[in-house]
């Protein structure tokens, strides 16, 4: 397929959970490739060292705004802030997210709300808030504009032990799909970006290492995976990282249901309580 070089230079890119791991990666590629950014997180420090980096780096202008996007009022203050400021966003990546682990009977469900609201709410939200300004950029700029939305090979199976997590990805990946069949004749770039396990903070803020066998994938290769799909010129809705993943995303479709439901819950069982 002839190649379309996504090129966001002079366009601002959105960020959120931009203070580490993924976030970190598509800041620096971003930048790289010409985009202003604005970097959304909960930890200021990071974000303001991470802007100094970039400015270094790439002389990109970045606005840093510290934020827990799981607080009610949240999305709207962000939305509201860059109105004020006159940003015009033209690449959204949906970075932010994250994952507990252990069974539903034992969960802490203050923070399963956070978790739902986190990596669904605050997503649909901040789609539906600049999903007009992407289109728009799009349509002005072909190849300028996209919508990244970081869903998981969790999306494409239940996952005992992350049932929540597992349940929310799927959310993503199933929305991402129908947002880009909705938005194809405008020219925006929209995919969901379903990574398996990879070196990131992700499992110690889980607190877990289960799920985490063979060798991670680095920030580097979700990264290459992310943009190759972004400079096709029909940029696919779903983006399976690595060989291994998409096998076994694809296992996870034609095998039966409930054999694959056994498989995920030993892998996620430690051995003491099988």
């Amino acid at each position: 397929m002839a190649s379309a070089l996504y090129n966001p230079i002079g366009t601002t890119a959105l960020i959120t959970g931009a203070s580490s791991g993924l976030g970190v990666g598509y800041a620096h590629e971003l930048a790289q490739r010409g985009a202003d950014l604005v970097l959304v997180a909960r930890r200021q420090a990071r974000l303001e060292a991470l802007a100094v980096d970039l400015a270094e780096k790439y002389g990109t202008v970045s606005t840093v705004i510290p934020l827990d996007l799981t607080e009610a009022d949240a999305v709207p203050e962000l939305v509201r802030d860059l109105r004020e400021r006159k940003i015009t966003i033209g690449t959204l990546v949906n970075n932010a997210g994250f994952a507990t682990f252990g069974t539903v009977l034992d969960s802490d469900q203050a923070r399963e709300r956070e978790q739902v609201a986190l990596n669904v709410h605050v997503l649909t939200a901040l789609t539906h808030a600049f999903l007009p300004d992407l289109v728009e950029t799009a349509s002005l700029h072909p190849h300028t504009a996209a919508l990244v939305n970081l869903a998981s090979t969790a999306a494409f199976q239940p996952v005992p032990r992350m049932a929540v997590y597992g349940a929310t990805k799927a959310y993503v990946l199933s929305y991402t799909e129908a947002v880009s069949y909705e938005t194809r004749a405008s020219g925006l770039k929209v995919t969901a970006i379903c990574p398996g396990p990879a070196d990131t903070e992700f499992f110690e803020v889980a607190q877990t290492s289960s799920g985490k066998k063979g060798t991670p994938l680095t920030v580097d290769e979700v990264m290459r995976a992310s943009f190759s799909a972004l400079d096709r010129s029909v940029t696919p809705s779903v983006v399976l990282v690595g060989a291994r993943n998409a096998l076994l995303a694809r296992i996870a479709s034609i095998y039966p249901r409930r054999a694959v439901l056994n498989a995920v819950g030993r892998m996620n069982t430690p051995r003491d309580a099988r």
